[in-house]
């Protein structure tokens, strides 16, 4: 349990620091692409809903705007960290672990692991009495001497 709490808090430091970096390349790699074909910045990017919408000191102060910039750079932000998890992390996990089992497999071949419960015990406890007995049920009271 203690090992689980460990690997967790491992994680969410290490996510920490990593939230960080993408941040870093979409504001200094994907916003200067994006903005060579508008304006540097994607939280700039707005439409206005209703009314002329005035800015002032970068807020709204009239008109209702839908800032539309901010939700694409947060889906960048999204795609690029999912992106790098995923084929940084996940995919050669799961290929570390699918060799790992075909090894396992070549070593100890198919051997099917079948639990048994204390009930099929039991049974075959009385399958091999009745065998003993010659097809007799031990503690009927046809026991002779």
């Amino acid at each position: 349990m203690r090992g689980n709490v460990v690997d967790l808090a491992v994680a969410v430091v290490i996510g920490a620091a990593f939230t960080n970096i993408v941040n870093a390349i979409v504001k200094g790699v994907i916003s200067p692409i994006v903005g060579a074909f508008g304006t540097k910045s994607l939280d700039g990017y707005q439409s206005c809903l209703k009314g002329p919408c005035v800015v002032k000191g970068g807020e709204v102060t009239e008109g209702v705007a839908i800032l539309w910039g901010s939700v694409l750079s947060a889906t960048l932000t999204f795609l690029i960290t999912a992106a790098v998890v995923y084929f940084l992390m996940v995919l050669p996990m799961a290929k570390y672990l699918a060799r790992k089992a075909a090894r396992e497999k070549e070593l100890h071949g198919d051997r099917d692991d079948v639990e048994v419960t204390e009930l099929d015990v039991l049974k075959d406890i009385r399958d091999a009495l009745v065998r003993r007995e010659g097809g007799k049920v031990p503690g009927s009271g046809d026991h002779t001497p």
